[in-house]
């Protein structure tokens, strides 16, 4: 084990560093004080700050989480699904990826992926079902959907659900008046994206196989450095390097060389959330590798937050290392320093609700989908008002969009398709950043809504925004609800598309008829442009 290390580089911070140390900071988040982040943060601060010590109050999990297991190894149940969003998906991913034991995430509510999910061994399957209080939609249709494929396959589907909720939720009464295997109660004073260590990251973690009791450890191990009250305090210095870089709002999270796997996503998530309000935040870009082109572009407006040894260009950067559990630590201090920083409430998520109430007013309306302005081969096209004004190709409108890019702007690519058939869409995502010369992000829907898309609404208003979706060949129902998993992910799509309108984004839509033809369309037109970019054609 290691305690966490930052280095910096290209960049001087004393000045910050020496006022987060004399205002004790560090120490008065140890302490739980809610006072930090202002008056009006205060109600919201005072019942979202126990992430502090939870490598402390998680271990009473330990045993019933080995009971659990061992329960259900004898019974033959090795294939544990996850139905979860946000922060109650992305930390289990990475801690099971990081453990190399296999976990099926369910954070989608694209037909394929679900029906894909359903069509695995359910002989032995058991789902976890991750929500605070039972009632998001994604989760609930997820539950709904697999206790019908378990009754149906002469399964007794109670025995097969394990709950993880807050007390007194809805969801905990439920799990209780169904019977459901297991319902563990997780801290109602720890926020979703904070949430790593509490029950909604190690229940599925641990019943996948990651041992996380060596995850507390490594937490406690580095607590100590994070709570004190030092210019030695690597927590500082990120929060720093994230908020305290001037003219600098966007951060490129990378990972490369660690041991450490997806962690940029789990990042993503914690620091668009956590910053993206108030019309200011930092905009965090995850890519894979240290070959993405924002890492060697030197842009005016970045820094580099690396889980690696070197930094690849002369940009501000934070350099990181240690455990997994230290990390997790780490990146929560920072974000909270970072929020201290930037004048902003680091616990709340003012903008992810509208995105929701939309979905939820369009299933309930269900009207006619608007109808496309064009067709290019298998895209439709659609666009906020004057985007496709005598344009008539997939090329033109693209092409229309990044004309809407600033200076000082970000593309963000939402992809409401299947991740895992669809993975090779990913590639249009450097290939753009290339094009532009600008930061891109890339987010698979309806996930993201739960991470950047809090960014998207109340972060800098200078984002335009390619919507990508499709039609699929199934569809999967939903029992007892009114809708279907396909018009549950149009729903999606289309309310977060409207609430950006609304706001006075630019949002292209790409609807592809024949997903598989529509991402080779999309990807062989962004390298036919490359091409002839590059020939001076």
């Amino acid at each position: 084990m290691s305690t966490p290390t930052v280095r910096t580089e290209n960049g001087d911070w004393t000045e910050t560093i020496d006022r987060l140390v004399s205002e004790k900071i560090a120490s008065r988040i140890a302490a739980k004080d809610a006072s930090i982040w202002g008056p009006e943060a205060e109600s919201e601060a005072s019942v979202r700050l126990n992430w502090v010590d939870l490598h402390e109050t998680s271990r009473p999990l330990l045993a019933e989480l080995e009971a659990l297991q061992a329960d259900l190894r004898s019974e033959g149940l090795d294939r544990i699904v996850l139905a979860g969003m946000g922060g109650s998906s992305l930390a289990p991913e990475v801690i099971t990826r990081t453990a190399g034991v296999e976990l099926v995430v369910l954070d989608s509510t694209n037909p394929s992926v679900i029906a894909r999910a359903l069509a695995g061994d359910l002989q032995r399957t058991v789902l976890v079902v991750s929500s605070k209080s039972g009632g998001t939609v994604e989760t609930d249709s997820q539950r709904r959907v697999f206790i019908k494929a378990f009754t149906d396959a002469g399964i007794d589907a109670p025995s097969r659900i394990v709950v993880v909720t807050d007390p007194g939720s809805p969801f905990q009464k439920l799990s209780e008046d169904e019977g459901y295997r297991k319902t563990f109660l997780a801290d109602p004073h720890v926020g979703g994206r904070y949430s790593a260590l509490t029950a909604f990251g190690l229940v599925p973690s641990a019943l996948a196989g990651a041992d996380v009791a060596e995850l507390l450890d490594q937490a406690a191990e580095a607590a100590p450095a994070l709570q004190a009250d030092s210019a030695d305090n690597p927590a500082l210095l990120l929060g720093a390097v994230l908020a305290a870089s001037p003219g600098r709002d966007k951060a490129i999270v990378a990972s490369d060389g660690s041991d450490i796997v997806g962690f940029p996503d789990w990042a993503e998530q914690l620091i668009a959330e956590s910053t993206g309000k108030n019309g200011t935040g930092v905009l965090p870009v995850a890519v894979k590798g240290m070959h993405a082109p924002e890492l060697h572009n030197n842009l005016p407006d970045i820094v580099h937050a690396l889980l690696a040894d070197k930094a690849t260009s002369d940009v501000p950067t934070a350099l990181t290392s240690g455990s997994l559990g230290g990390q997790f630590l780490l990146w929560e201090t920072a974000t909270a320093v970072a929020g201290y920083l930037l004048g902003i409430n680091p616990f709340d998520q003012p903008d992810v609700e509208s995105a929701k109430q939309a979905a939820r007013g369009l299933l309930d309306a269900q009207p006619e989908p608007e109808p496309a302005a064009f067709t290019d081969g298998v895209v439709e096209v659609r666009a906020t008002e004057g985007l496709l004004d005598g344009i008539d190709s997939v090329q033109g409108a693209i092409d229309s969009l990044l004309s809407k890019l600033a200076a000082d702007g970000y593309l963000a690519v939402m992809a409401y398709l299947d991740s895992e058939r669809d993975e090779n869409l990913m590639a249009i995502r450097p290939a753009l950043a290339t094009r532009t010369g600008r930061p891109v992000t890339f987010g698979w829907g309806p996930r993201f809504l739960h991470s950047t898309g809090q960014y998207h609404k109340g972060g800098h208003p200078q984002g335009v925004f390619l919507q990508i979706t499709g039609s699929e060949s199934i569809d999967v129902e939903i029992p007892d609800r009114p809708f279907t998993f396909g018009t549950l992910i149009s729903a999606q799509a289309t309310g977060d598309a409207k609430v950006l309108a609304d706001r006075g984004r630019p949002v292209l839509r790409l609807h592809l008829t024949d997903p598989a033809a529509g991402v080779q369309q999309l990807i062989s037109l962004l390298d036919a442009h490359d091409k002839s970019e590059e020939s001076g054609t």
